[in-house]
């Protein structure tokens, strides 16, 4: 049998190069068409396809603020702020503005008159819209009239209260725009220091700090300045909005020391007034024994009656800021805002983390007996019999009534309505004793006011 006749290997190598040029040929169309298929695509989606006009009317609502080397873009920015609220200014009623619409008010007033009060009926308060002229246009509205709208049997408003609204109103804006003047980085929110400025320049203008010394000043804006990031900045992160400062009552508080004719009983409950100031750093001063200007424990262990326990006062100075172990005034301010106002969910929330050792975000019966040792402790040294710790325990859980039984939440304690109660049998000896002997207080002071009654009569 003949052989068969093998390939010369030269033909081989011509018919493998051969294929191997149509492959590449093959592999250059292919890229070329998912090149010119992506670029359609692309183009497409960039431009916008009929399906999705959408894209091409959404507004931008994105604008990065300017880098601290790109200082024309800043002054343009800082620029235009000024002309915007500048414009917003010029828009709030003015004082003889605010006259002319009451005297307006006024002069279309529909009797009866309902006991002292004039009121104004629909008509008539759409009348006086249109004669109040642009400014007052947004007041005017059914929305307004129905909020202010009470029980009168002809369903009219009082002239006084809509006044009243408008002037809030008007008051609002003018504040909001003083506030963001003082908002250096235009993000709705003031910083610490923002806040200082805004009330430092506010001092010459309040009647009822005339008094205070200039030496003063930065003790009396720190003082200030910390209720306001006490309650309104929990998560310390250094800012307040400036929605939360208007919403709150504190600024209130702060410009109702423009009259001058404040009572003493309101000055001493305003913590921004000048005796409540004073009373709060000569406090400090009469605490610090070594005269360094910071607290050691041992001095802050006499602050108030001298009866909150060693182990709080240890948590104290775990947890919060100190200086080589030691308590400068602006913690030492946290620290008084939160054992005075002990009903409030921030205040709550300071004496909350002290209590939770562990982080856990729950107090149980360990954490509990933990603290309340100490007291134990504190009325042996009285010479106190003490108060067993499982009555104590049950009588906590039973006011609190926690969603865990084992378990106490700060929001349970919120919730309960009775933190400021619980947290004052835990740290402090006179708050429990105060709690144990509540039926006798309360007999003490009905047997007071009966015999007051009896030597009025």
């Amino acid at each position: 049998m003949a052989k068969e006749q093998q390939p010369h290997w030269s033909d081989i190598l011509k018919r493998r190069i051969t294929n191997s040029k149509k492959d590449e040929r093959r592999e250059e169309e292919k890229k070329a068409e998912e090149t010119e298929l992506f670029t359609k695509y692309y183009t497409e989606w960039k431009e916008g396809s009929d399906k999705d006009k959408s894209y091409k009317n959404i507004p931008r609502f994105y604008y990065r603020l300017p880098a601290e080397d790109e200082v024309l873009l800043q002054k343009l920015r800082e620029e235009s702020r000024a002309v915007f609220l500048q414009r917003k200014s010029r828009e709030l009623l003015d004082n003889e503005e605010l006259q002319n619409l009451w005297f307006l008010l006024d002069k279309h007033q529909v009797p009866p008159v309902n006991g002292e009060e004039a009121m104004i009926s629909y008509e008539a308060y759409l009348q006086v819209g249109e004669k109040a002229g642009p400014k007052c246009k947004k007041f005017f509205t059914a929305r307004v009239y129905a909020k202010l709208l009470h029980n009168d049997p002809y369903g009219r408003i009082s002239i006084m209260q809509f006044f009243n609204y408008v002037m809030r109103k008007v008051w609002l804006h003018q504040t909001r725009i003083g506030l963001s003047l003082y908002d250096v980085a235009g993000q709705g929110y003031l910083r610490e220091s923002d806040l200082e400025n805004y009330i430092l320049e506010l001092i010459p203008t309040l009647p009822q700090l005339d008094g205070l010394e200039k030496s003063f000043y930065s003790f009396y804006v720190c003082t200030a300045v910390r209720k306001f990031f006490f309650f309104l900045d929990p998560l310390r992160t250094g800012k307040i909005k400036i929605q939360d400062i208007l919403a709150c009552s504190f600024l209130d508080d702060l410009l109702e020391l423009r009259d001058e004719e404040l009572s003493k009983e309101s000055q001493e409950s305003n913590w921004f007034s000048a005796p409540s100031a004073l009373r709060v750093y000569g406090q400090y001063l009469n605490l610090d024994k070594d005269h360094n200007g910071m607290l050691s424990k041992e001095e802050l262990s006499r602050y108030g009656t001298a009866t909150l326990t060693s182990v709080f006062l240890d948590r104290v100075f775990q947890e919060c800021l100190t200086y080589d172990g030691e308590m400068d005034y602006k913690t030492y301010l946290d620290f008084v805002l939160a054992l005075e106002n002990r009903k409030e969910p921030a205040a709550l929330q300071y004496i909350f983390k002290l209590l939770d050792m562990e982080n856990q975000g729950y107090l149980n019966v360990f954490s509990l007996n933990y603290f309340f040792r100490a007291i134990q402790e504190q009325m042996k040294l009285h010479g106190q019999e003490p108060v067993s710790f499982q009555d104590v325990k049950d009588e906590i859980f039973d006011m609190v009534k926690p969603k865990d039984p084992y378990k106490i939440t700060l929001q349970d304690l919120v919730n309960s309505c009775q933190g400021d109660t619980v947290t004052s049998i835990l740290i402090d000896l006179n708050g429990f004793w105060t709690y144990e002997n509540r039926e006798v207080l309360v007999a003490n002071d009905n047997d007071s006011s009966n015999t007051a009654d009896l030597d009025d009569t």
